[in-house]
């Protein structure tokens, strides 16, 4: 029952946040403050009330049109909506059987549970990134930035309070903690390393492009988008993300060759494909289901 009700609160809060998102999504690359005015159709400029801004239901009720104008709602706020719901509700239902476990210390109890809100924060910039990248070529510094800065704050501070529980609670760390001999700052060095190696993967093919072309194929947000990845899920992670990143970008790629319309475009082999959205896709899978794709692909190999 816990952890219905628990997936149920987190679904409705992603909605909420995937509402003002939204908002967030529209106003941004118009420069545009994200407090006032209050939420207004984007054609019209009519004030729209509160029962036109509940999440998902307000779009399908108004089916898809301002019901002032009848300009088409852009199908991007209900997708946003729709995604920011499913994806944290995924997230708690993966964190909360652990932070039920009877008899578990409370103290482990709080670190899942703030470990499920910081998956949902990194969920949210991913989804946000997704949106601008597919609907603008954008990935601002002012989200990739900081996010870089907090995952590697998070992730150097992450080791030293998993040893503070294991003294508390008695409980082994994971076999990964287990074996490092060399003290808290060998972890976060790995941390930076993977962090560079992560954008340096990107710049890498960038400059691989420019001498093949002569033009810039890939965009320097990118490179800080995978420093991002790096930094909140490690080198491994974030290395897995690629992966499923340009394999979904391919996918795409491929079902805009077989477009017909396409197919009768001479230069569409010189369209953009936004590489961060696909990135933030595979970014996704990797927080809620990295560890154990990670885990049977090292069965797999042998390792």
């Amino acid at each position: 029952m816990i952890r219905l009700l628990g997936t149920v609160f987190a679904a409705l809060l992603g909605l909420a946040f995937g509402s003002f998102l939204n908002v967030c999504l529209s106003r941004w690359p118009e420069g545009e403050s994200i407090v006032r005015p209050r939420s207004h159709c984007r054609n019209c400029g009519r004030v729209l009330p509160w029962w036109e801004n509940v999440p998902l239901v307000s779009w399908i009720a108004l089916r898809g049109r301002c019901r002032g104008c009848g300009k088409r709602i852009s199908a991007r706020y209900v997708i946003v909506e729709a995604m920011m719901g499913g994806l944290w509700a995924i997230a708690a239902w993966r964190s909360i059987p652990p932070a039920v476990v009877p008899g578990l210390p409370v103290v482990l109890f709080w670190f899942e549970l703030i470990t499920a809100t910081l998956s949902m924060i990194l969920i949210w910039m991913l989804v946000a990134l997704a949106a601008l990248d597919a609907e603008h070529l954008w990935l601002p510094d002012w989200i990739t930035w900081p996010g870089i800065v907090l995952g590697f704050m998070l992730g150097v501070l992450k080791l030293p309070v998993l040893v503070k529980l294991s003294a508390v609670t008695g409980l082994p760390l994971t076999e990964g903690i287990e074996k490092s001999r060399f003290g808290i700052f060998t972890p976060a060095l790995e941390l930076a390393v993977g962090v560079v190696a992560a954008a340096g993967l990107i710049l890498l093919i960038r400059w691989i492009y420019w001498l093949v072309r002569r033009k810039e194929g890939i965009g320097l947000g990118d490179a800080k988008l995978m420093a991002l990845l790096a930094a909140w899920l490690g080198w491994q992670g974030a290395l897995l993300a690629f992966g499923l990143g340009v394999i979904v970008g391919a996918a795409a790629a491929l079902v805009m060759l077989v477009l017909p319309g396409e197919r009768e475009n001479a230069h569409w082999g010189l369209n953009k494909l936004p590489l961060g959205t696909f990135l933030c896709v595979g970014g996704i899978v990797s927080v809620l289901w990295g560890q154990p794709i990670i885990a049977a692909y090292l069965r797999w190999a042998g390792f």
